[in-house]
Parts: structure tokens; C-alpha cells; sequence
């Protein structure tokens, strides 16, 4: 590498690093008491992967998604998964379509996971089908419908939000669906300090 290529590259990266530097400054701003969670957050995100964050509800899981969302110009959209939600409310649909002169045709209708980045809010209260249908995107980057293949936007990234499993009206994640994602990460209550 020659010394302008080097300089070059350092330049870069130290670039990156001060873009990194402001989305914490701008999370840091709206997001309180969770430093490690951010960081590990930003991590998988900038790794390409996808983080399951697990913690019980009123710890700020859904406000530092959409803040990311905003921080980093992604494209976000949550699913707030429950026992009734469907695979296809996931993925999306085919509609039949008439086109006035009496032809009909299936038109595909694309469902939330056609994003940037997705919020699973509580992925363990849907039910395993619901779930694999989520997790099968998440591996392949793209769904079928009716036997055709839509892929997903690039990048997509998806972060889950868990119930602690003693809570009642929640499904586990097997150990297969798990290993879709980069990171788990614990989300506990602040400090007083925070």
C-alpha cells in the first residue's frame, strides 16, 4: 500500500469514527442510564447483524429504536407481535387485483418487514410460526409469497425486544431461532447516577 493509499484510509476511518462519535452524542441525547446497551446496539448494526434486547417493558427498548432509527436514516417500522398475529401480517400478502376489463391477477401487497430497520416488539408473545416466519427473513434477507421471492431492502436490520420468559403468555425462542441474531443484549433499569 503506498503512503497516499495509507493516509487515505486512515482518513477515512477517522471520518467514520467521528460519525460514530456523533450518533452516540445524538442517542445519548434522548437515551439515558443505558451506554452499554447503545453501544451494543450500534455494534450489531454496524456488524450488519440483528440484536435481541431482553428486559421487561418501560425501560426505553422501543424509544431507542425509533432514536436510532432517526439517528442513523433508516427507515424504521415496529411490529408489536401478540398470540393473533400471522405470519403473513409479517411478510405481506397477494391481493386479487381486477383490472377494469373484467382480468383478474394477484398483486402483492409488501408487509412491514420491507424496511430498514424493524422493531419486533416482544417477539415471544407471537406464536413459533409467527416467530419463524420473522427469523426466516431475518436469515435469507427476502420472503415468498406465493411462490415468489421479494427480496428485503439492504441494509436490514431487525431488533427484538424479549420478555423475560417467566412472564406469563410468552413462547420461547428455540436455540435455532436465537442464533439468528448477532447480539442479546440485557436491558436493566438505569443507575441512580443516570
Amino acid at each position: 500500500m503506498s503512503d497516499a493509499a495509507a493516509t487515505d484510509l486512515i482518513a477515512d476511518i477517522e471520518r467514520l469514527g467521528a460519525r460514530i462519535a456523533a450518533a452516540r452524542s445524538e442517542i445519548g441525547r434522548v437515551i439515558f442510564g443505558q451506554v452499554d446497551v447503545v453501544e451494543q446496539v450500534l455494534v450489531t448494526i454496524l456488524s450488519g447483524g440483528h440484536c435481541l434486547l431482553v428486559g421487561v417493558p418501560g425501560l426505553g427498548k422501543t424509544l431507542l429504536v425509533d432514536t436510532l432509527g432517526t439517528v442513523l436514516g433508516l427507515n424504521p417500522t415496529r411490529i408489536q407481535f401478540t398470540p393473533d398475529l400471522m405470519p403473513a401480517d409479517i411478510t405481506g400478502s397477494e391481493v386479487l387485483d381486477d383490472d377494469g376489463s373484467g382480468r383478474r391477477s394477484f398483486r402483492f401487497v409488501p408487509g412491514p418487514v420491507f424496511c430498514q430497520l424493524l422493531m419486533a416488539d416482544e417477539i415471544n408473545r407471537a406464536s413459533p410460526r409467527t416467530q419463524s416466519a420473522l427469523l426466516q427473513a431475518m436469515q435469507e434477507r427476502k420472503v415468498a409469497v406465493g411462490g415468489v421471492e421479494h427480496e428485503l431492502p439492504s441494509p436490514f436490520h431487525v431488533l427484538a425486544t424479549q420478555n423475560p420468559l417467566e412472564q406469563e403468555g410468552t413462547y420461547p425462542l428455540p436455540e435455532a431461532q436465537l442464533d439468528r441474531f448477532l447480539l442479546q443484549v440485557n436491558v436493566d433499569y438505569p443507575d441512580r447516577a443516570a
